[in-house]
This record gives C-alpha cells, sequence and structure tokens, in this order.
C-alpha cells in the first residue's frame, strides 16, 4: 500500500454534546485492540481530546487545525503523524460545518475531511427524535457536495424498538447506518471547567473508561464496514512533514553538543503539541522531561525551558509546596537562559496563584475568575527575543478562566492584531511567557532561535540544580 493512501476517517457530528469525543475514542481503541496500528487525530487546538486518543492507541495524539497551522499544512502534518498505521481516525470539532468565528469553514471538521479526502462518518444523538434523523442527516449530506458523508452512527438510541424506527427511517436516505449505540455510563469521562478531565490526572480510571468504550463501540458498531469505508480513500499527493527539512541545519549543532532543553510536564502541564518536542530534537537540542509536581530538580545541565499549558491553578497548592524547583525555575530564568512559557507556564512564572507562591520570575498575580477567554488570535513579536524576531507573525488560541494582574509587562511579548488589538504577555531577559498557544509546525523558527539561544547561553551552578 501507498504510505499516501492510509486509511482514514472523519468522526463528525451535528453540534457537540452529540457524543463524538466518545464514539471516536472508543473506535480506536477497539481497531487498536484488534490489532491495527491506529494513529489518532483531532481537528482545532484541543489538548485534552488527544490524551484520551494516545491512551486508546499507544501513539501521540495529534492536532489538525488549519487556523493555526495553514490549510496547506493539513495533509503534510497528517502523513507525518500517521507514517506507519494500519488506519487513522481523526476526531472532529463543534458540528461538522462550524469552523473559526466569521471565517466561513476555516478549521472546521468539513474543510479538514476535504484536505484529507477521508470519508465523514456522522455521530447523531437520537435521543429524542426518530424519523426527523433522517432530515437531519439528509440536510448535512447535501450541505456541501465535496463533503462525502459516508455513514451515520446513532447514538443514545433508547431501546430495540427505538432503533428499528430509525434504521427505518434512515433507509430511504441514502446514507448507511454504521452503528447503534446505547447510553452507558462507564464509558463517560468527568468534565472541568475547561473541559475534559486531562488522562495525566486520571491515567487508571481513564484507562478503564477507554476499554469500556471500546466494548461498548465493538457492541454497537460495524467495525468492518468502517474498516472498509476507511480503507476506500484515495492517495493524497502531498509529501509528509518533516520536522529536519523544517528548521535546515541544527540549531544546535555546535562544538559545545547539542544544548538541552527541559520541557515541563505532568498532571499541572499537560498541553502540548507532539511536533513541539520533534522541532527542538530536529533543531539540535537534548530534549528532556520534568514533573513540576514531583521533581525537585531540573534536568542537570539545562540550558533553556519551556513550560506549556495545562492546569496549575487546580494544582497550585502542590507546586508552590515545591519550593526547591520553583527557586531552581527562577534561577535559569535569571541567568538569562531561554524560557518559553504558554499560560499554565506563564501563571507557573508569576508571583502567585490565587495567592499561593509560585516562581516569582514575572512581576504579576494570577487568580481565577469566571470569565472564559476563548478563542483564535493574531500577532506579531513587538522586539526580538529568544522566542521570535521581531515582526514575526503568529496564529494563536486563548482559552483560560484566569485573569494576571498586570496583563502584560513593559516589554509585551506579543502585540494581537486580530480580532481585536492589545498587547500581551511579557518578555524579560530570556523570557517570553504569554496566554497564546501558538503551534510552531506553522512557525518553526520558533524551535530553532530557541535552541540556537540555548545553544550560547553558558550553563552555571543554579540552586535545586543536580549535576
Amino acid at each position: 500500500m501507498n504510505g499516501t493512501a492510509i486509511p482514514r476517517l472523519v468522526i463528525a457530528a451535528p453540534s457537540s454534546g452529540a457524543g463524538k469525543t466518545t464514539v471516536a475514542t472508543g473506535l480506536m481503541a477497539a481497531f487498536a485492540e484488534a490489532g491495527l496500528a491506529v494513529s489518532p487525530h483531532k481537528v482545532g487546538p484541543d489538548y485534552i481530546d488527544p490524551g484520551y486518543h494516545s491512551l486508546a492507541t499507544g501513539r501521540p495524539g495529534r492536532n489538525l487545525d488549519p487556523y493555526l497551522c495553514g490549510t496547506e499544512r493539513i495533509a503534510p502534518l497528517f502523513l507525518h503523524g500517521a507514517a506507519g498505521a494500519d488506519l487513522a481516525v481523526v476526531e472532529g470539532v463543534m458540528g461538522l460545518f462550524d469552523g473559526a468565528s466569521g471565517m466561513g469553514e476555516l478549521s472546521s471538521t468539513a474543510q479538514v475531511a476535504k484536505l484529507l479526502r477521508a470519508p465523514v462518518v456522522l455521530v447523531v444523538d437520537a435521543s429524542s427524535q426518530s424519523r426527523s434523523v433522517a432530515a437531519l442527516v439528509h440536510g448535512f449530506a447535501s450541505w456541501d457536495p465535496e463533503v462525502r458523508l459516508a455513514g451515520v452512527i446513532l447514538n443514545k438510541v433508547g431501546s430495540d424498538r427505538h432503533e428499528e424506527l430509525l434504521r427505518d427511517a434512515m433507509g430511504s436516505s441514502g446514507v448507511p447506518v454504521l452503528g447503534a449505540l446505547r447510553r452507558i455510563q462507564q464509558a463517560r469521562t468527568p468534565s472541568r471547567h475547561l473541559g475534559l478531565v486531562p488522562v495525566a490526572e486520571r491515567r487508571a480510571e481513564a484507562l478503564e473508561s477507554v476499554r469500556a468504550q471500546a466494548a461498548w463501540v465493538r457492541e454497537g458498531c460495524d467495525l468492518e464496514a468502517l474498516l472498509a469505508l476507511a480503507r476506500s480513500v484515495p492517495e493524497l499527493p502531498d509529501a509528509a512533514w518533516d520536522p529536519a527539512a523544517e528548521v535546515g541545519p541544527a540549531a544546535g549543532a555546535t562544538g559545545g553538543g547539542r544544548p538541552l532543553i527541559a520541557v515541563a510536564g505532568g498532571a499541572a502541564f499537560t498541553f502540548a503539541y507532539a511536533e513541539h518536542a520533534e522541532l527542538l530534537a530536529a533543531a539540535g537540542a537534548e530534549v528532556a522531561l520534568f514533573d513540576p509536581l514531583r521533581d525537585e530538580q531540573l534536568p542537570p545541565g539545562a540550558q533553556g525551558l519551556v513550560i506549556g499549558g495545562g492546569f496549575p491553578e487546580v494544582y497550585a497548592p502542590d507546586l508552590s509546596a515545591n519550593a526547591p524547583l520553583r527557586t531552581a525555575v527562577a534561577a535559569l530564568a535569571a541567568s538569562g537562559a531561554p524560557v518559553s512559557a504558554e499560560c499554565a507556564g506563564l501563571l507557573y512564572l508569576s508571583r502567585s496563584i490565587d495567592g499561593k507562591p509560585m516562581c516569582g520570575v514575572l512581576p504579576a498575580e494570577a487568580r481565577m475568575t469566571e470569565r472564559l477567554t476563548l478563542g483564535y488570535r493574531e500577532a506579531v513579536a513587538l522586539e526580538d527575543n529568544a522566542l521570535a524576531a521581531a515582526g514575526t507573525r503568529v496564529r494563536g488560541h486563548e482559552f483560560h478562566r484566569t485573569t494576571l494582574e498586570p496583563g502584560a509587562g513593559e516589554r509585551p511579548a506579543w502585540g494581537l492584531t486580530h480580532p481585536e488589538r492589545r498587547v500581551e504577555g511579557f518578555v524579560s531577559g530570556g523570557v517570553h511567557a504569554s496566554y497564546l498557544h501558538v503551534h510552531w509546525a506553522a512557525e518553526p523558527s520558533l524551535a530553532s532561535r530557541l535552541v540556537a539561544s540555548a545553544a550560547r547561553h553558558t550553563v552555571r551552578a543554579v540552586p535545586g540544580a543536580a549535576g
């Protein structure tokens, strides 16, 4: 089989809440348990669902977001992530045709399905309807003729009689029913203020849920028909995305060896795109993971630091209690080493979160609020810094219920240009900290610049560091 003809399915829904995450994850797990190498993907900027996808498949969950990465990179990123897979399952976002606000189909599930030339399976909440399901599916199937709506999975079916009525109604729709699923409590995943609770916070329970989802899908779905549908796809003409080609000559390939970049992980910092570590390694860095909840030292010899997103507000007492690591992080930042912090990382570098002392690198206080800040952003780097050259333009995403006082430093990280104009974040020495989540695949110079900055940094002994 040609590598560009990887079997693939897109799992979509008419709207959020229909159960597509549970169905997509269950399908991934069921096919993986059957012995297939399954590549998991998620449309949009979501970090949490890919964690469950990874648990279901044993492969990194990867995001496909045309707004953040550009339409031209979607198929190459897909081919990179799905290399060697027997099947790829792509979970959609929101409703099938819902995209970036005010930008038509951009970043919608439908757009990604077209870019991947992949058939769409629509998950429909059938709990309060019977014949109307056929009308709903007909509308979705005829809305955009370029979208191949190739099957339906009926979710939340109430009884055998209800299923009979639904299948009878769907008989004249021209869209086959590929599954009918009852409600089951053990397949549900708990939620919190920003969505599902991440896998890293409940791994044992999450694994049990994923196994239940797999069993649920096996019982209610025609896996053979779904696999045949996935195998009906055409080849993609694109070449796979290659992190080494993106960054060019390794920035860390100097006489001093590969600079070590410490990357925060663990339950408090679960938000990361898989391609970021790949770009750092391709640019010449040695990437070392550490857990700020458990590790009292930075990885020995760290010359740079990346702290992504997550839920530090949930773990503020434990993060605060780890004073040796907070001291080490503050000392590394004070030494001028490059530090990239996004959202949760920004909060961790602040003086405090809800009164709990943090690293004190930034002159700001963080606190939880009731207000959700959510949406895509366009931004420009206002000055040269360790992460971006002045004038670098990026697209990013904000997603948080916290606020920071002050909200930006005297030297802001970004000037936001759309949908509103304001400055955001902090630049101080080698520190670049911001609420903005950016996908580095769209701007690989961010990774290569960070590694080059780390390669130039001389490691000094810092409190709380081993070595």
